[in-house]
């Protein structure tokens, strides 16, 4: 007989349901168990980081495209490091550095996270109240307060379980990306020069935009989101 498998801590692997030993899993019990790594990649592109993205471009015009071949290895990176951490220990990031390490490091890294959240969220709905005001007749800070009031009383009342199932839905919508190459002119050429060899500015300005795409890029919510959801699975 086969021993059953179990997890580092000793506790046996939890089977996912309807699929016995030897199985392959049906396409059903595939997207039901992607939703929650799915969302918490696509959250990534969040609204803070499309208006970052979209001031940088108009500002700089390509000059900053070669950050994407650094800033995209190490968010792949950190959210396969979140991922096998969540997935190994059963715990979050926060429950792991609670076991491992001192309290005085939990409570620095959850007093800076939180810090850099409240920071992140506050561009998130500004962006969107601001991005409203572009085609709405309509004053953008009342809809940035409009929109901060409907997400407080979402998270308050609405269970992540209830609207988690429609949000993997909604990130087909970062398929406009591709859609643009097909009703814009790109001037190719300029793109790849752009991205292979770096321009760098020691300008106030360039270097502002450069901590932002990096910043907006590699967020800290998402270290303990991606933790968390695959800790849960």
């Amino acid at each position: 007989m086969t021993a059953p498998a179990v997890k580092p801590e000793g506790e046996p692997l939890e089977r996912p349901s309807g699929v016995e030993t030897g199985q392959t899993p049906s396409g059903n019990h595939f997207f039901a168990k992607l939703g929650p790594g799915l969302i918490t990649g696509a959250s990534d592109d969040d609204p803070s980081g499309i208006a970052t993205y979209s001031q940088v471009g108009a500002q700089f015009g390509y000059g900053l495209l070669w950050t994407m071949l650094l800033s995209y290895p190490l968010m792949a990176a950190i959210q396969e490091i979140c991922a096998r951490i969540g997935r190994v220990t059963g715990c979050g990031l926060a429950a792991n550095l609670r076991k491992n390490y001192p309290k005085p490091v939990l409570y620095f890294v959850l007093i800076a996270m939180t810090a850099a959240n409240v920071f992140n969220l506050g561009a998130d709905i500004g962006a969107m109240g601001a991005s409203l005001a572009l085609i709405v007749p309509a004053n953008a800070m009342l809809l940035t307060v409009t929109f901060g009031l409907i997400s407080l009383l979402a998270v308050l009342f609405i269970p992540y379980s209830t609207y988690a199932k429609y949000l993997k839905w909604l990130t087909f919508s970062l398929f406009t990306y591709v859609g643009v190459i097909f009703f814009v002119h790109i001037p190719w050429a300029t793109v790849l020069r752009a991205t292979v060899i770096p321009q760098v500015a020691f300008k106030k300005e360039f270097l502002m935009a450069l901590i932002a795409v990096l910043g907006t890029t590699i967020s800290p919510y998402l270290f303990f989101w991606q933790a968390c959801r695959k800790s849960k699975r």
